[in-house]
């Protein structure tokens, strides 16, 4: 391999630590928010130049996207667990039959995804709740939005093997110049076409074509075990099934926390389109505190990954100690200063005050505890990274999102706010993370007492 293509990647087997974590996730963290930047564009132009309707209309779909979304998503975790694993124990063909696995793989579910946003969006829409004023709009972004699902299936399964080798960089490249692209087509479309919700939809599935395209175009390129041969595309069995094992429960984890936000999000619908709005903005507010603190979990994912499959388990402890820490100090900082800056953040996606007010109260929930939601995703991308897939899911189903429902069920009926409402987010993580913590520390006893007997 070139040398300059080694300089994307990343030894995380060997060597200190800090400063590789820093060089992983800071690319990491600035994709995430050029991602967030996509919905961001989408928001604004239509806040400012559509109205509230449709500023709703684009917000009140993110919940049930990532319900219909999140299985195949989680299928791309697998991908990067195994990618990664077999990459630090150096078995080569391993790499490769998961690599030309994963990208099939992506094809076929972007596919099934396309039908799915189709026929269900406007029925499950109106099952929330989604006002008369907005529904026809927000049903109409889904349809356009689920068919780019291929291409955006394509760059999730190509980045998540491009991270599991360490290369953060050109992800974050290619997102850039795809972030551009989709901010001066929204300005186009619905300034100049004035084609509203569905400009905006349009132009993320157009510059999600670029991305993907890019990320195709770097794995056809590497001339590493991770290359990708478009005649070699063949569905292995066993690496789908080792996919699966690992993917599948992060994935059902992830639609069934959707299905929680769903029930959230029915909820904000009963007060109006106004307050709709208002949770919206905030929403994109934090979204950008949250893919900040995600990356520390992509990363102790990743280099948890590479160093069990290598076989060093004491790196892995220093692993987890150094993204808790990186992932309470970036979520306690963004979080305070999201609601310090609130007002003018705010003001961006909107000029009504009453929509101001209603993203403020929201952000004060959630924003200044964000951390404790950071804390409770890096446990579980270090439980993930050893192999535990089953048991991150169940504690993250009961402790998060059943503890949600149960709350919406019973302290939101008897005070029937919005404070009520949003309260239910830190309780949740707080809960969550304690007994991760716990699992954790079963987890790495049983791995060193299984090692400790095979040597």
């Amino acid at each position: 391999m070139s040398a300059q293509k080694r300089s994307f990647e990343i030894d995380m087997c060997n060597g200190p630590l800090l400063g590789k974590i820093l060089l992983f996730s800071i690319p990491l963290m600035l994709s995430g928010i050029l991602q967030l930047l996509f919905n961001a564009a989408d928001i604004i132009v239509v806040g400012r130049f559509a109205g509230h309707q449709a500023l709703a209309a684009v917000g009140s779909t993110g919940s049930l996207i990532n319900l219909l979304v999140n299985v195949f998503i989680g299928l791309s975790v697998g991908t990067n667990v195994m990618v990664a694993n077999y990459y630090g124990a150096k078995q080569e063909t391993q790499v490769s039959e998961t690599v030309h696995t994963s990208i099939l793989a992506s094809i076929v579910c972007g596919s099934i995804l396309i039908l799915a946003g189709l026929f269900l969006a406007a029925p499950l829409l109106a099952l929330m709740g989604t006002p008369d004023d907005v529904l026809s709009q927000a049903a109409l972004y889904m349809r356009i939005y689920f068919v780019g699902m291929p291409v955006i299936m394509l760059y999730n399964f190509g980045s998540a093997v491009l991270r599991a080798i360490g290369d953060t960089r050109r992800p974050l490249y290619f997102l850039l110049l795809a972030g551009v692209i989709n901010v001066l087509l929204n300005l186009f479309f619905v300034t100049q076409l004035h084609l509203g919700v569905a400009g905006v939809a349009l132009a993320t599935v157009l510059s999600q074509v670029v991305s993907a395209a890019l990320v195709v175009r770097t794995l056809v390129k590497s001339d590493g075990c991770f290359k990708l041969e478009f005649r070699r595309l063949k569905i292995h069995p066993v690496r789908l099934r080792q996919m699966i094992r690992i993917g599948l429960p992060a994935g059902m984890q992830g639609a069934i926390f959707s299905i929680s936000n769903v029930l959230i999000q029915s909820s904000i619908n009963s007060f109006g389109s106004v307050a709709m709005a208002g949770s919206t903005a905030a929403s994109n507010i934090e979204g950008f505190v949250y893919t900040s603190m995600n990356a520390f979990h992509q990363t102790a994912l990743s280099f948890t990954s590479q160093n069990y499959g290598a076989g060093k388990l004491n790196r892995i402890n220093r692993i987890l100690f150094l993204c808790l820490g990186c992932v309470t100090a970036v979520g306690l900082a963004l979080g305070n200063l999201a609601y310090l800056f609130g007002q003018n953040l705010l003001g961006i996606y909107s000029s009504d005050p009453e929509v101001i007010s209603y993203g403020i109260l929201r952000i004060f929930y959630i924003c200044i505890p964000y951390f404790l939601c950071g804390i409770m995703d890096v446990m579980v991308g270090s439980l993930r990274g050893m192999g535990y897939s089953i048991m991150p899911m169940l504690v993250s189903l009961t402790g998060a999102c059943g503890l949600r429902v149960v709350w919406i069920l019973t302290v939101f009926q008897w005070s029937r706010s919005l404070e009520t409402l949003f309260l239910s987010y830190p309780i949740s993580w707080g809960i969550t993370a304690a007994v991760h913590i716990l699992c954790y520390i079963f987890a790495i006893r049983k791995k060193k007492a299984v090692l400790s007997t095979q040597t």
